[in-house]
């Protein structure tokens, strides 16, 4: 996070500042009243919005202005100019916006105005009640959206969760590392989904869809009507099958209460060894190293993420893990686990008294299969992300949609890709016609360097590199029959951008 002093650099908009040092279609960052704020051109038009991401506080003013939008450098959201909405996730708030006052050849920034949102779609009067099964990125996304778009009609999300919609990237990464304190994790407040009536219904489990009274049946046999439906049930981690799986100090990461008993061990643990060398697995090796654990990961491949990310940024994150005391045994597997001990294929035994599987999610597609929706690993749903059933959505981890870049089906496991589906879908329920064509975006933290990556490249036959993987500053394109197809950067957040807006024009 920038520091007060950063935030408040620049100009004091107060005093006003020449009409001729902003430029059309470029930012200035100064403040006002001891806030950031940026002045920004389109055209004739000047705008006066805060500077700091509503997301994770990241610096606007480093970002990429586009049209009469503005792009965050750390996570891509995108926020309007003319009226401060966030319009693209991971950002849920607006930022603010500021009365413009021009005097001759003199601009000054005055105070604070409200501005409405757009709305996007007038909502279909067909349309008096929305469930959402689900209460991750994508529920939680729709749910707000569907009150953005003035639905005045019931939300009720229905989530086997024990908690209210969180922030499920961070749980692997600062507040698993101890970084960050448990205030940050959820995304909202009880009294918000009272204040914006979203009935949120936790421990609840849906049994059944029944496609044609349109209803859902719960676990308690209670069923609740709907006349469209969202489904975003996420993701579920896949299981060790080997002896010893089940012993108490064996986890998983995927729920707030996964990570809460993971924090709790780490008060006790000194050894740990991570089974998989995957994105959530490699997270947590380092949140658990940042505990000063000992920490052994083990993996079947060569190198980390290089079905992901090829072996040049495999090979960096490798190097960063291994200066900070994280250990590898690759081309193995675990075959079993003791109370004290794990054993690998290759002969090997660790000592451990703490195990973290990360070996992949599947998607939870058991309920949409079972109400017959068409499902191809994951459920299948055109470019408004309706499934076969005509009113039924699907979002997040579960959806395999039509992707405009890579010309095929595509299914992401991606945070910010769930929200803005969550997002798109809401608006198709209420009778829209929005396309999901946004770039898929992840990104992910390893100690102190962050891999940022847009686009998606199942396989490619080209990689360019620009820049110094080595020396965590790089851009990495992923190209095939000629055609980029993703990017991912280290160190280079305005080519990220660039990256995304590229592949969205394309």
């Amino acid at each position: 996070m920038s520091s007060n002093e950063q935030q408040l650099s620049g100009p004091d908009f107060a005093r006003g500042i020449p009409a001729s040092d902003i430029v059309d279609g470029k930012m200035l960052l100064g403040h006002f009243d001891g806030e950031a704020v940026l002045l920004a051109k389109t055209g004739a038009e000047i705008f006066a919005v805060g500077a700091t991401c509503t997301h994770y506080n990241g610096p606007l003013a480093e970002g990429l202005m586009v049209g009469d939008t503005v792009r965050c450098p750390w996570h891509h959201a995108c926020f309007s100019l003319r009226t401060g909405e966030a319009l693209r996730a991971p950002a849920l708030n607006p930022v603010s916006c500021f009365r413009i006052e021009e005097s001759g050849e003199t601009v000054f920034v005055r105070e604070k105005i409200e501005k409405s949102p757009k709305q996007q779609v007038k909502p279909d009067s067909h349309v008096r009640s929305v469930v959402i099964v689900g209460g991750g990125a994508a529920g939680n996304a729709a749910a707000e959206m569907l009150r953005r778009q003035e639905f005045k009609g019931t939300v009720t999300i229905l989530s086997a969760d024990d908690a209210l919609p969180y922030d499920r990237p961070n749980l692997s990464k600062d507040y698993l590392a101890g970084n960050a304190s448990e205030d940050w994790i959820p995304l909202r407040t009880q009294d918000f989904y009272n204040e914006q009536k979203i009935d949120v219904r936790l421990k609840t489990r849906v049994v059944a869809i029944d496609t044609v009274e349109r209803e859902v049946t719960l676990a308690d046999g209670s069923r609740v009507a709907f006349d469209a439906l969202l489904l975003a049930t996420g993701a579920v981690p896949f299981r060790l099958d080997i002896p010893g799986a089940g012993l108490p100090h064996v986890h998983y990461l995927r729920t707030l209460d996964d990570s809460r008993a993971l924090i709790a061990k780490t008060k006790d643990a000194k050894r740990a060894v991570v089974i998989g060398a995957s994105f959530i697995g490699l997270e947590t090796a380092a949140s658990l190293r940042a505990r000063d654990i000992e920490v052994h990961v083990v993996g079947p491949q060569s190198r980390p993420l290089e079905r992901v990310l090829g072996a040049e940024l495999g090979d960096m994150i490798r190097a960063i893990h291994e200066e900070r005391g994280v250990v590898f045994h690759f081309g193995t597997t675990a075959v079993a686990i003791d109370e004290d001990m794990v054993t690998l294929k290759s002969g090997d035994r660790i000592p451990a008294d703490l195990v973290v599987a990360g070996i992949g999610v599947q998607p939870d597609t058991a309920l949409a299969k079972a109400a017959g929706l068409t499902i191809d690993n994951g459920v299948v749903v055109d470019q408004y992300l309706q499934t076969s059933v005509p009113g039924i959505y699907a979002a997040g981890d579960i959806a395999r949609w039509p992707d405009p870049h890579s010309g095929a089906p595509i299914r992401v496991e991606h945070w910010v890709v769930a929200e803005r589906q969550g997002q798109t879908a809401a608006i198709n329920m209420l009778g829209g016609r929005q396309p999901f064509d946004a770039a898929p975006f992840f990104w992910s933290q390893h100690f102190d360097v962050t891999v940022s990556y847009v686009g998606h490249a199942e396989k490619w036959d080209k990689i360019e590199i620009d820049g110094d993987p080595s020396s965590r500053d790089c851009k990495v394109t992923y190209l095939k029959s000629g055609r980029a197809l993703a990017v991912a950067t280290v160190s280079r957040d305005i080519d990220s951008l660039r990256a995304e807006v590229e592949l969205e024009s394309s």
